[in-house]
Parts: structure tokens; C-alpha cells; sequence
């Protein structure tokens, strides 16, 4: 089965945002073991619109379709789909009963531009959109089913999530299982690691793929069939062998959240004290709902006169060793952690860059410390130092993964490839 997406709006073509849609959907569709084989991305023209209709749907099967949608004149998905397939546009009854009800429910008055959102192909099936007034639908043209949704993210996401991958399932001609894991890895690059992995001779409906998304590159296996889902502990078991330290989570797309739940499980509490990465490490727990059941404070403490005043840090440590030390981070997390005697806390301080470095310290150069009840374990490390975001990000991924390891009560402090220890 061949599937594409449509990808519509003048601001997406010319780059003014950033399509994060079609890399989400995309992403989102692997994990079910659906590959996408093309994606077109079009402007607000009625004829552009009208012409890729007609173009794709002669090639794919499903296409799924984003954005043009909402109320006003240069939406101009429907108009586009119904001049494509040469019918006129018919109000469907039941959606603008759907935002008559929406609105009154709000307080609000319907401006009679929504009315439009009613607005459907004459041969479409109304696709149900239980968080906004942009009506989703899909329509047969020539051999395709295209399937319409609406651009804003969240509404997007839960049709695409509830409707159309159940619905590219029921159309599937494969009727294949398909399980698919995924392993989360820190300090080695994609070509590195399949380098590892190529030597490996999978079995018959295993494949692997591969997602980079600093800090992290995820690995992904998919079983097809059940012999392949069967075999799937085994592989991945061999797979963790030959990566050893790198492989930092199964199943989770971020080290925040394994951090996060295990801190919830254990009932563990945890203070920061941040530098270098300026409240990411905090930032990236308190997405997570049921963060302030285990953390007691983010502080983010810049300046030398922070660390002494705030965490208790020696004048003679930073006069001596630097603020980018060891023996600065370990009486930073040792400082925090006993302001409210948490269990656990952590706390970097480094060079972000682009400026600052030295030919002791380059940009890129971050000590991490984890302050414990039993003691404390600090590293510094040499990250690339290609962009201050990067080297922030790599930071956080390694403070998370050394309290990872400390609540799993393993080594805290291991080699991650090309994160280099420099002292």
C-alpha cells in the first residue's frame, strides 16, 4: 500500500514555520510499521491545490492531507478537493450543528465565517475533529483515498492518532502484525552505530531504521509477522550487547521522562543547580505532570557570586579550580542538595560557547556532578562544540542518564564514544 502526505500553506512552502506535522505524522506512522513514501508540500493556490489532487491521487492509495481547513479565504482545502473531483461543495448538516453547539457551549458568538468549516465535498465522509471546528473528511479520487485534517498541531495529532491510522489499518491488503521497538542512544553517532549493527544477521521480518534527534539517535526495530515479533527479545538482548553503554532507555524518547518515572516510582526527591545549561535540566522535568512530586528546586546559578552565596560553593574552589571544574560542580550539587536535604541532585557548569573557550578549556568542556546520600560522582567531558544549543543538550542528556543509573544502582559514571572525559 502506497501512502503520501499533502502538506499545504503558503507559510509552510516559503519556510515561515516549520512543518512539525509532517515530521511528527511520519514518525508516528513508523511506529505502527507504516512507511510514508512521498511528501508534497503546497502553497494556498487553488489551482496548485486542484492539480496535486488529481496528480497524487493517481499514484498513491491513501494520502493524508494537513491543513486548509479553518474559516478563512485562503483556506482552500475543501473548495480544491471538490473542484478536483468536479462537484460543488454541499453544507454537511451534522458539523454545523457541531459548531453551533461549540460555540454556545463557549459563550461565544459564531461568526458566519465558521460556517465555511461546514463545507464539505459532495461524495465526502465527514472524519470527526473532537478538538476544533475544522471538519475533517476524506473522499475517493481515482485511487486514492485522501484523508483531510486540519493544520493546527494538537487537533491534528489526535485524528491522525484516532482516526486515520486506525483507518489506514482496516485498508491495509497485508494484514501483517507489526511490533516495533525502539532503543534510545547518547554518544555515538548514526553511522557509527550501524557500523556496530551491520554485521548482525537479522531474522527473516526484522529491519532496522534508524531517527537522529540530538541529543539522541533512536534506534528502531520492526518485527513483522508473528515468527519476527517472537524473535524480537532476542535481538534486541544482542543489539544492547554490541552497543553496551550508549543504549540509555527502551522504549522512551527522552531520558527526562525515564528520569522522571523513575523518581515517581522510587519516591525519591532531587534538586539542581544548573550553569552551563541555564534550567534545561529543570525545564525538561517539569514538562511532565507529576514532576513537583519529586523535585524540590531548579536554581540557576550563573554567576560565581550564585554558587558561593546561594549554594555555598568556596571562594578558594573557583579561585583555584575554575567555575568549569570538578571540584566546582561537586560542591554545587553537594550545596543544593542540602538545602532541603534531597535525595538526589545534580548540577552542571561548563562552556556553552560560541565564545569563552581557552586551549584548557574549549567551548564544549562541562563538568556534571550527582550529589547522593552515599556520596558524590562528578565527571568533565568534552562535547562538540558546534552550537551552544548542541552542548547544552548533550549535558543535560548526560546529568540525566548519571541519575538514571544511580536509581537503577548502576555505574554512574561510563564512556559514551565520542563524549570525551578530560579530567
Amino acid at each position: 500500500m502506497k501512502i503520501e502526505m499533502i502538506c499545504t500553506g503558503e507559510e509552510v512552502l516559503s519556510g515561515q514555520i516549520v512543518d512539525t506535522n509532517a515530521a511528527w505524522a511520519a514518525n508516528a506512522l513508523m511506529d505502527h510499521g507504516i512507511e510514508m513514501q512521498q511528501r508534497v508540500t503546497v502553497g494556498d493556490r487553488l489551482d496548485d491545490l486542484v492539480q496535486v489532487f488529481q496528480e497524487r491521487s493517481q499514484h498513491a492509495d491513501i494520502i493524508l492531507v494537513n491543513g486548509g481547513l479553518g474559516p478563512t479565504s485562503d483556506d482552500l482545502s475543501s473548495l480544491a478537493m471538490a473542484n478536483a473531483k468536479g462537484e460543488p461543495l454541499v453544507e454537511c448538516a451534522e458539523w454545523r450543528a457541531r459548531l453551533e453547539e461549540w460555540f454556545t457551549r463557549n459563550g461565544r458568538q459564531m461568526p458566519p465565517s465558521n460556517l465555511k468549516q461546514a463545507l464539505l465535498p459532495e461524495s465526502a465522509i465527514m472524519v470527526d475533529n473532537p478538538v476544533g471546528t475544522a471538519c475533517g473528511f476524506r473522499v475517493k479520487l481515482n485511487r486514492a483515498w485522501l484523508f483531510f485534517t486540519p493544520g493546527v498541531p494538537f487537533e491534528f495529532k489526535r485524528m491522525v492518532e484516532e482516526q486515520f491510522i486506525p483507518f489506514v489499518k482496516q485498508l491495509s491488503d497485508t494484514h501483517v502484525e507489526v511490533e516495533v521497538y525502539k532503543l534510545l542512544t547518547i554518544g555515538s553517532g548514526e553511522s557509527v552505530l550501524a557500523n556496530q549493527l551491520e554485521q548482525l544477521s537479522l531474522p527473516d521480518g526484522l529491519t532496522l531504521g534508524y531517527r537522529s534527534f540530538m541529543p539522541y539517535i533512536e534506534i528502531k526495530l520492526f518485527a513483522r509477522g508473528a515468527e519476527a515479533i517472537a524473535q524480537l527479545p532476542e535481538v534486541v538482548a544482542v543489539i544492547k550487547q554490541q552497543l553496551g553503554e550508549c543504549v540509555v532507555a527502551d522504549n522512551s524518547d527522552s531520558l527526562a521522562k525515564v528520569v522522571h518515572q523513575l523518581l515517581l516510582e522510587q519516591a525519591s526527591s532531587l534538586s539542581v543547580a544548573e550553569s552551563c545549561t541555564g534550567g534545561m535540566i529543570a525545564n525538561n522535568l517539569v514538562a511532565f505532570a507529576g514532576s513537583s512530586g519529586y523535585l524540590h528546586q531548579g536554581l540557576v546559578t550563573y554567576s560565581n557570586e550564585s554558587k558561593i552565596k546561594v549554594l555555598g560553593v568556596k571562594s578558594t574552589t573557583l579561585d583555584e579550580h575554575g567555575a568549569v571544574s570538578i571540584a566546582t560542580v561537586t560542591e554545587m550539587a553537594q550545596g543544593v542538595r542540602g538545602l532541603l536535604n534531597s535525595d538526589y541532585a545534580l548540577a552542571t557548569s561548563g562552556i556553552a560557547g560560541p565564545d569563552g573557550g581557552t586551549e584548557q578549556k574549549p567551548v564544549g568542556t562541562v563538568a556534571i556532578a550527582l550529589a547522593t546520600e552515599s556520596g558524590t560522582y562528578s565527571q568533565m567531558l568534552k562535547f562538540p562544540g558546534r552550537s551552544r544549543e548542541l552542548v547544552r543538550a548533550l549535558s543535560t542528556a548526560v546529568a540525566f542518564d548519571m541519575l538514571r543509573r544511580a536509581l537503577l544502582q548502576q555505574a554512574v559514571i561510563v564512556d559514551y564514544g565520542y563524549y570525551h572525559r578530560v579530567e
